[in-house]
């Protein structure tokens, strides 16, 4: 008797400045999506999740480029991270979580870096080779409230933690107003700004409802 083929498992992206919070919920995120759909999760970030990509994260943010050489890099630990581990585990079956995705391109080297978005569309579109999210969540919040946050966190910045309050307001207008073509509809925006309580019960009934 032939089994029945394996259910595709889903694709999470969770998306927002630096101190947003997004590190704060991924765990319950994920232990969320455990005990409602019973799947196995694969919690993952970008740039990274693999060892070739987390050797270009150290690259993107620690040594000084060029804004197009940062979407190029990024692409290339992208389509690294897909072949070789966001693809499997979603045919397995499993879900994936990932902190950041291609809209963190468009609003970073695009909004933050002035690059083309149409470019930026064009190789990741060739990075990615149809793999995109299932669900978006965005964790929105103003960005003078997200260097205050990351103010508090102690330890030396990278690269674009550095930057100014100009530049990740130019982020987080990318985020609201310009978010992946085709992906605004499968996005859900979150204000960060409220406590943690009330941000996971907005999680858990986004969670639920997949």
């Amino acid at each position: 008797m032939s089994q029945t083929p394996k259910q595709r498992g889903k694709f999470i992206v969770l998306e927002g400045i630096d101190g947003a919070g997004k590190s704060t919920h991924i765990d319950f995120i994920a232990s969320t999506i455990r005990s409602a759909h019973r799947v196995e999760v694969l919690i993952t970030r970008e740039p990274g999740g693999t060892p070739l990509a987390e050797k270009i994260r150290e690259l993107l943010l620690h040594e000084p480029m060029d804004v197009q050489t940062e979407v190029l890099l990024v692409a290339a630990g992208r389509r690294d991270h897909i072949q070789r581990s966001i693809g499997p585990a979603l045919e397995r079956g499993d879900w994936v979580l990932c902190d950041r995705f291609i809209d963190s391109t468009r609003a970073y080297q695009g909004g933050g870096g002035g690059v083309d978005l149409g470019w930026i569309d064009a190789v990741n579109e060739a990075a990615c080779n149809g793999v995109l999210p299932d669900r978006v969540i965005l964790f929105d919040l103003p960005a003078h409230v997200a260097a205050q946050r990351r103010g508090g966190r102690g330890g030396q910045e990278d690269r674009f933690e550095a930057q100014d309050v100009a530049y990740f307001e130019r982020v987080r207008s990318v985020y609201l107003t310009q978010m992946r073509p085709g992906g605004q509809e499968k996005t859900v925006i979150l204000n960060a700004e409220l406590d943690v309580s009330r941000i996971q019960k907005e999680l858990h009934k986004i969670i639920i409802n997949l």
